[in-house]
């Protein structure tokens, strides 16, 4: 569009007493921009001032003032590009001043106001950016499937799928086993949902299963898995086929370029591609063929569930895991629900039960995904076994007794029961005592230790997502099945524990239920609520051509200039939710509404070829060069000049956090947010340098196990460029120490001022950059 700018100065909260508001207006007027001023811009008159411009065919505005994270909705006009100088948090309210005496008319008394030369900076930094970005416009899919799959048949996916049906939207329901239900329909009971929450209660799976009946727009289809999803979100095409069947395999050419030779170069005939493709893909040669009848779909709800931890005597030799009356709690359950319990090695009753909850041999950690699921099932067989027998015992062993909300009134009501015995013990060996067993246990409450004999022991085995090793969903993505670095969720389907429930890794397919966390299922059905109400959410945000999260709303999405592409694969490899695939040279191929619209693929362009309407590296890098940087041909003592990279998600709130207590930031660092750091192309770094700058750090979200990344890998690819940058800075004759990654949650704005004028002091002491004043 043909841009008409506008720049609009904010003279309230502060800023025109500590600027020189005149001096502002001349850096943008100097270069031939129209500059208002108004003591409240997002007041009545001031918003008048602005709508009576953008009414005269203004449409690029600066807005000299706040931080862009707060009055967002009120400085935003359609068909305008918008861009916010925060004078305010990031200069005024964080800045202490000082003066640099410079080299001016007089030389002696002449003196620079570092305040006033960040604000002068920002305004340049603002209207750099407006000059390299473009009005955004939205994808949109030329034909969208508003329907929904629903992947398991269990007490989740059932009540997903009601919800979802409830709005109106058409759902099929995939599930595995011959019938509906899952695991809820193996319970004897389940616990209590309402006052006084001292009584099981009947499973309502039955009542579930009869409630699903009676909508139309459900389609049930059980003894049925899916075969592959390809596509994306509002145009998924998925290959449905029953447990263990094949489908026909064909190779789809043209093959990828390695596909079509030898080793030695050699070009291949078209029977040894096809047979090189099956040996490459082996094991995913269904997930890869072309299904061109596949039935679509929208948005998936992943609700598979979970399977039970394997415990093995190899693992817990001291827990007689071979003998048949050592069960885990769900044959327990299936024993409970089958009629009165007895001991499986010879029908004898089994009066006295022991509950293991922990393994013991001297270690306090529970079994592999137990948790407060475990402690609430193991109060509730406790219960089986006091209304089987009234003379039958109960004994709890645990570690970690865990009951979180009104489900403490259950614990406490088993507390008074007689016939529960419940402590805190480290298991030290289950031995058999003719037909039945003798359990040590060291350290309990009680000070001793003790021996429990029991006729039958159940250990608390924990619950299993089946992502961990099954590929339920068998995605058609280059990167592969399933999701992607499940090691960091431990095979759980979400994408973000923190910030974001029912996000898996792959945008439009939601998770639910015990694939998520591990949850009981009251828990569950409300999950379930979630899922379907994200998966809705999607449908909406495709249909209007933005993005769903996290920048929910955001009509940007990566452009390729593929002219220039060298088939590197580093965007397809490094993107954290399989945005990219590829075709057989190894060429990107976008699907839009997949991008979660992080930039990371941006950043990790070697060619520099990826960008966004409204964000790309010419954005950015004009920005960085629009910094003035003083030499000495300025100053006697010229002041450094810092650039600092930072997370919108995270760091930006901290530092403009950090504003409103009045914490102090150097005055010689300049701030640009990016929208994740794994957007961070070290072209900026670069250009930072080369142009004189003294450092350069980025700050964002925390990585590793304690992970806090909105795009969930960003911050962990920007640390792994960061480490390789050293080269590139020794090609410079720059020391490594000029350039740094901090990490920073949401909620260390104390810290966050610590952090950047330690950088800062560290810069100092090794002296300006040898690139300045050329």
């Amino acid at each position: 569009m043909a841009k008409k700018y506008g720049v609009y100065i904010c003279t309230g909260c502060g800023i025109g007493d500590v600027l020189n508001i005149d001096e502002l207006a001349g850096v943008a007027e100097d270069d031939g921009y129209t500059v208002k001023r108004h003591e409240c811009l997002c007041g009545k008159a001031g918003l008048e001032m602005i709508n009576a411009d953008v009414n005269d065919g203004v449409n690029t505005l600066s807005i000299v003032g706040c931080s862009r994270r707060v009055n967002y909705d009120i400085f935003k006009w359609d068909n305008c590009l918008v861009d916010r100088a925060s004078v305010r948090e990031q200069v005024v309210w964080t800045m202490s001043r000082e003066k640099y005496p410079a080299k001016g008319p007089d030389d002696d008394d002449y003196f620079v106001d570092n305040i006033q030369l960040a604000a002068n900076d920002y305004l340049r930094m603002s209207l750099a950016r407006l000059d390299k970005v473009e009005l955004p416009e939205p994808f949109k899919l030329e034909n969208q499937s508003n329907k929904i799959l629903v992947i398991g048949g269990g007490i989740t996916g059932m009540n997903s799928a009601i919800d979802a049906a409830k709005t109106g939207a058409d759902v099929t329901i995939v599930e595995k086993e011959a019938k509906l239900g899952g695991w809820a329909a193996k319970m004897r009971k389940q616990m209590p949902q309402g006052e006084p929450y001292t009584e099981l209660m009947p499973p309502v799976v039955n009542d579930t299963i009869a409630k699903l009946s009676s909508f139309s727009n459900i389609t049930v289809k059980t003894g049925t898995v899916v075969a592959r999803i390809a596509g994306q979100p509002g145009d998924f095409t998925v290959t449905l086929k029953k447990p263990g069947e094949k489908i026909p395999f064909d190779v789809p050419f043209p093959l990828p370029a390695e596909m079509k030779v030898d080793e030695a170069g050699n070009e291949l005939d078209a029977e040894a591609q096809a047979a090189k493709y099956k040996e490459y893909n082996e094991g995913r040669e269904d997930i890869l063929t072309v299904d061109p009848d596949g039935e679509k779909f929208g948005a998936v709800v992943l609700a598979a569930g979970w399977r039970p931890a394997e415990l093995t005597a190899e693992a817990y030799p001291h827990l007689s895991i071979d003998d048949p009356d050592v069960v885990t709690n769900a044959q327990f359950e299936e024993m409970a629900a089958a009629g009165k319990l007895t001991r499986p090695s010879d029908g004898k009753e089994a009066k006295n039960v022991v509950f293991i909850q922990s393994p013991g041999a001297g270690s306090d950690r529970d079994f592999d995904y137990a948790g407060s699921v475990t402690s609430l099932v193991a109060l509730k067989q406790a219960k089986y076994v006091r209304e089987d027998y009234e003379d039958g015992k109960a004994y709890i062993f645990y570690q970690h007794m865990r009951t979180p909300g009104l489900t403490e009134e259950f614990y406490k009501s088993m507390q008074q029961d007689n016939g529960v015995f419940m402590t805190k013990g480290d298991i030290a060996s289950v031995a058999k005592e003719g037909k039945g067993f003798l359990v040590e246990a060291n350290g309990t409450l009680l000070g001793d230790n003790l021996k429990v004999k029991a006729d039958l022991v159940v250990l608390a085995a924990g619950m299993v997502p089946v992502t961990v090793d099954d590929a339920v969903i068998n995605l058609a993505y280059r990167q592969g099945p399933g999701f992607r670095d499940n090691d960091i969720f431990d095979g759980y389907a979400d994408s973000n524990f923190i910030c974001f429930p029912y996000e898996t890794q792959r945008t439009g397919i939601y998770a639910a239920g015990a694939i998520r966390r591990a949850l009981t299922m009251e828990e569950s059905i409300e999950d379930a609520s979630g899922a379907a109400l994200k998966a809705i959410q999607c449908l909406e945000s495709v249909n209007r051509g933005v993005a769903v999260h996290p920048r929910s709303g955001d009509m940007t999405f990566p452009d390729f200039f593929f002219q220039r592409c060298t088939q590197c694969k580093r965007c397809t490899e490094e993107c954290p939710f399989g945005a990219l695939d590829d075709d057989e040279r190894g060429t990107p191929k976008p699907n839009p509404t997949r991008c979660r619209r992080c930039g990371t693929c941006m950043g990790a362009c070697p060619e520099r070829i990826i960008g966004f309407a409204d964000y790309n590296i010419d954005s950015v890098g004009s920005q960085v060069k629009s910094v003035w940087v003083p030499s000495e041909d300025d100053y006697y003592e010229p002041p450094m000049r810092i650039l600092g990279l930072i997370c919108e998600n995270d760091a930006l709130p901290a530092l403009d956090m950090a504003a409103m207590k009045k914490l102090g930031v150097d005055a010689q660092v300049r701030f640009i947010p990016v929208r994740c750091l794994g957007s961070v192309n070290v072209v900026w770094i670069k250009d930072a340098l080369s142009q004189g700058m003294d450092g350069v750090f980025l700050l964002g979200c925390k990585h590793g196990d304690d992970y806090q990344c909105h795009f969930v890998k960003g911050s962990e690819l920007a640390d792994v460029r960061m480490k390789k940058i050293g080269d590139a800075l020794a090609s410079l004759a720059l020391e490594e120490e000029r350039v740094a990654q901090f990490e920073i949650a949401i909620d260390e704005a104390d810290k966050l001022p610590e952090i950047v004028n330690s950088f800062v002091e560290q810069v100092v002491a090794l002296g300006p950059n040898p690139f300045k004043g050329f």
